[in-house]
């Protein structure tokens, strides 16, 4: 069968997911199983994938559904406990004392807090914990969730301390090694600690930019759809105070990918920024000069910006507790995260060898799953601290009890939409096996079945599309770092066969997986379900999407430069 056939059997299932949830407006408890139920059929009849097969597949993916759904809950449970506990509304009035604008705290909340969190974590941890601070603070739920995704895009290329370039590009070990040994003109790097090295440096090349467009952008987008004057400029009126936090962000963000590895960058440069720009911002560093910017009354809100979850509203400016002692969850959060992550302080390998694990799921070789319950951020640190905020925070039982009640029960609808989210993802990922008797037409994959495809049509026009593939390998799986292990290979030999910078293209490639994230449905119904928003996804993704197109014209234009103006001819 034609590539260009199975593409089009390939897209189906995504297409009836985005006319379901966008077009119809169907929540994803829905939309997500006729979806699957749309590739399971696909692999059955056009793959001719066994159905024991694609049971197997789909087993597979309800595990791994199942480590996501503790994330969301320990975001959950942290938002509730800091609710019951008081901290929340103690960090609600102490953040007027560093600015009452909103768009000052968009900008410190869900570009640099959230910036740091994706360096030491990833997982999507990021907008699950930034997006309910952000509904505290007063923001519309839909509003919070739409800042939180768009901007969890330019940190992820190095989030989880550079999980997405180190683990990602491993399917390159061999290519790069055989490049090196073949002496191909033109390469400048020996090794797949220096390939990596350099993906990352010329990935700040297509990022840093976007920090600094990214946050105007969406202060003007905000403003526009979610402010009482519905005004692109009164966001716009902000974009020194968004240049102060993205300069603050990239010099460190800059000077790690270059000097250091691909392990930091966004770590650091999340921490320090936060830290400059928050003394800056108490200063009047490059406050906007408009007046403070509000969403105004709730009662006056589009009741499409609401869902279960109430934002802030109404603070008498109460603090219950100090501020250190209010932040504290957040901190230890912080300090969990980087202790964890870091592979040499011992604890990584410790938590990540913690797994119930299931091998060869159904009898079929190689469908195996696990769940690291000791190492995903839920358990550690989210589960962790919501249990010592108890002490910290000297909580009484009945307000325990009614944090952790109120969050098992916001656990339905998510549990639903991302079980077949995720299944649909496995039957993606598996329909391309290696097995004569499970694949008997040795087919692509279906992902790698619409990357064909597209570059088929576009040709030597491919820099300007490699981003989109990776963002298309991130909205289908939710992760950046599986976005590169599907199609790093693809991209290596597109380049290749094209002429043109190996390097250049493999970056557009962890670029896009990285500005993906943005509409990838794993993160939007993860988001969903900690802003009280489930079955509004359609709604996000739809606002997401334009974002979404504009970071991948900017990278395709960089990458179509490099490719073809300053290195012209380089492998």
């Amino acid at each position: 069968m034609p590539v260009g056939t199975l593409a089009i059997m390939a897209i189906i299932p995504i297409a009836l997911a985005l006319v379901l949830m966008v077009g119809m407006r169907w929540p994803a408890t829905k939309a997500m199983p006729l979806a699957w139920l749309a590739t399971a059929l696909a692999g059955l009849f056009v793959w001719q994938l066994p159905v024991g097969y694609l049971a197997a597949l789909t087993v597979q993916g309800f595990i791994g559904a199942i480590g996501i759904l503790i994330i969301v809950f320990g975001a959950i449970l942290i938002l509730y406990t800091l609710r019951d506990s008081g901290g929340m509304e103690t960090i609600q009035c102490g953040m007027q004392g560093i600015s009452p604008d909103m768009r000052v705290q968009a900008i410190i909340i869900g570009y640099l807090f959230a910036a740091f969190i994706e360096g030491a974590a990833g997982f999507g941890t990021p907008a699950a914990l930034a997006a309910p601070l952000l509904l505290a603070l007063g923001f519309p739920p839909l509003a919070a969730a739409v800042i939180c995704l768009v901007f969890n895009s330019f940190p992820v290329s190095f989030g989880a301390v550079g999980t997405p370039i180190i683990l990602g590009l491993t399917p390159l070990k061999e290519l790069v090694a055989k490049a090196v040994a073949s002496g191909v003109p033109g390469l400048n790097f020996t090794s797949m600690d220096t390939f990596n090295a350099l993906i990352g440096q010329w990935v700040t090349l297509f990022h840093v930019p976007m920090a600094i467009i990214l946050p105007i952008f969406m202060l003007g987008f905000i403003t526009r759809f979610f402010s009482p004057s519905r005004s692109w400029a009164v966001g716009f009126r902000a974009w020194k105070f968004c240049v102060f936090a993205a300069v603050a962000f990239s010099v460190p963000y800059l000077v790690f990918a270059w000097m250091v590895g691909p392990e930091f960058p966004s770590l650091i440069g999340g921490l320090v920024g936060l830290g400059i720009v928050v003394w800056g911002a108490k200063q009047g560093f490059c406050l906007p000069t408009d007046g403070v910017f509000t969403f105004g009354s709730q009662k006056d809100w589009d009741p499409e910006w609401t869902g279960s979850v109430s934002a802030g509203e109404g603070c008498a400016f109460k603090a219950h507790m100090s501020q250190f002692r209010a932040w504290l969850p957040y901190v230890l959060i912080g300090l969990f995260l980087v202790l964890t992550r870091i592979p040499e302080l011992g604890l990584k390998g410790m938590l990540a060898g913690q797994a119930i694990n299931f091998k060869d799921i159904l009898g079929y070789a190689k469908v195996n799953a696990s769940i690291q319950y000791l190492y995903l951020p839920g358990t550690i640190p989210f589960m962790l601290v919501a249990v010592m905020t108890i002490w910290l925070h000297n909580m009484k039982a009945e307000k325990v009890k009614a944090a952790w009640k109120d969050s098992f029960l916001r656990m339905k609808n998510p549990t639903i939409a991302l079980f077949f989210a995720v299944a649909l993802v496995s039957i993606f990922r598996g329909s391309g096996v290696a097995n004569e008797a499970l694949n008997p037409n040795h087919y692509p994959s279906m992902p790698l079945a619409l990357a064909q495809a597209v570059a088929g049509m576009v040709g030597q026009a491919w820099p300007m599309f490699a981003s989109y593939v990776g963002g298309l390998g991130a909205f289908i799986t939710g992760s950046n770092t599986v976005s590169d292990l599907l199609f790093a290979e693809f991209q290596w030999g597109m380049a290749t066969n094209l002429n043109l910078p190996r390097q250049i293209i493999v970056a557009a490639q962890v670029a896009g997986g990285a500005m993906g994230n943005m509409i990838c449905i794993h993160n939007i119904v993860a988001v969903c379900a900690v802003v009280g928003l489930s079955g509004m996804e359609g709604a996000i993704l739809k606002k997401t999407f334009w974002p979404f197109v504009l970071y991948g014209l900017y990278v395709g234009i960089a990458a179509s430069l490099l490719s073809f103006v300053f290195f012209p001819g380089l492998f």
